[in-house]
């Protein structure tokens, strides 16, 4: 496989962790090449672009892109480049794995599950029209297509892992035709898999058991929108969104990026936590087949968090992002 990859510097904090975990990565000796591009509003300001063309054309090439946080304007201006990018692509499987860490205390000590979120449609289509100046129509998609091959995938990635369990998240018993087929879809390929338990839940009814008896869970597959929110819900269960890692995966193409937002609050004040983006930057390694240096950097990284003394202020420390890299960096040698 190709060791060069293409690295997009997002905005607020993004260039700040993009740094960090570059250097965690060369330290690890992953022994990989960079095409590194600035993207996101500053980009655009600059140079009238979000994302610059030769940036587009590195991805293509290259096939992987590590993606630090962009900045999305809320209500008006551009639409996400997340959402773009994860269109223009097809990078229909978003998975974000949410693992309590013992070295990082919360109520929730026994969390280990894994969401599989559709990437490509449901509202996040971005179907919407103004009906006349006082209503809007947003509209829900959901394909057999699509929603086949995300469940699929779930059942495929539990087989391997040697997971037991996969539970299906929707809102069939209002949305009948959309989720409904979803689920149905979902009980369909769970015969595929007899090795596998397959449940479902409504979604509101899921986010209440997460909160109660999380360790319940295992592997979750859901449309769009209830991924996005399940996923940031999971992360408040193991310490927050800077501990939550994901990856963005299609036919051919692969995009890894941390779960939380750029957080321009604490941009260029150097205490920005990097673990979800380093995090998913291992997962990046998994991918490529790397799997002996991502685990080398998990291990040092929780040293780290176990240890407490360089860890950033958003998980309970005193450190500076530049601590937390420099202590991570000292246990790879």
């Amino acid at each position: 496989m190709n060791d060069t990859i293409t690295v997009f510097k997002g905005d607020g904090i993004g260039p700040e962790i993009t740094d960090a975990v570059l250097s965690i990565l060369d330290a690890a000796g992953a022994g990989l090449n960079y095409e590194i591009f600035s993207v996101g509003a500053a980009e655009y300001e600059a140079h009238g672009a979000l994302i610059p063309d030769d940036a587009f054309a590195s991805f293509e090439k290259n096939k992987i892109l590590l993606k630090s946080p962009i900045t999305t304007p809320v209500g008006t201006g551009f639409r996400s480049l997340n959402v773009m990018m994860r269109k223009k692509y097809d990078l229909y499987a978003n998975i974000r794995p949410a693992k309590s860490n013992p070295a990082v205390k919360t109520p929730f000590p026994n969390v280990d599950l894994v969401i599989f979120r559709e990437n490509t449609e449901d509202l996040y289509a971005g179907v919407e029209e103004m009906i006349d100046e006082n209503t809007a129509h947003s509209i829900k998609i959901i394909t057999r297509a699509c929603s086949e091959r995300i469940i699929r995938d779930a059942f495929t990635y539990a087989v391997r892992q040697n997971r037991k369990k996969v539970t299906c998240i929707h809102k069939a018993n209002i949305m009948k035709l959309s989720d409904g087929m979803f689920r149905d879809i979902f009980y369909e390929i769970s015969k595929e898999f007899p090795q596998i338990e397959a449940d479902d839940k409504i979604v509101d009814n899921a986010a209440m058991q997460l909160v109660m008896k999380p360790e319940q869970f295992d592997v979750m597959v859901m449309p769009n929108l209830y991924g996005d929110i399940l996923s940031d819900l999971s992360s408040g269960l193991i310490g927050g969104l800077g501990l939550l890692p994901s990856s963005n995966l299609g036919c051919g193409y692969a995009m890894f990026e941390a779960v939380h937002g750029s957080a321009p609050d604490i941009a260029g004040k150097g205490i920005a936590n990097p673990t979800a983006f380093l995090w998913s930057a291992c997962m990046m390694l998994d991918h490529m087949g790397k799997q002996e240096v991502s685990l080398r950097i998990r291990k040092a990284v929780d040293e780290v968090l176990m240890e407490g003394t360089a860890i950033t202020p958003d998980l309970g420390g005193s450190g500076t992002t530049a601590d937390y890299v420099h202590a991570i960096i000292q246990r790879l040698s």
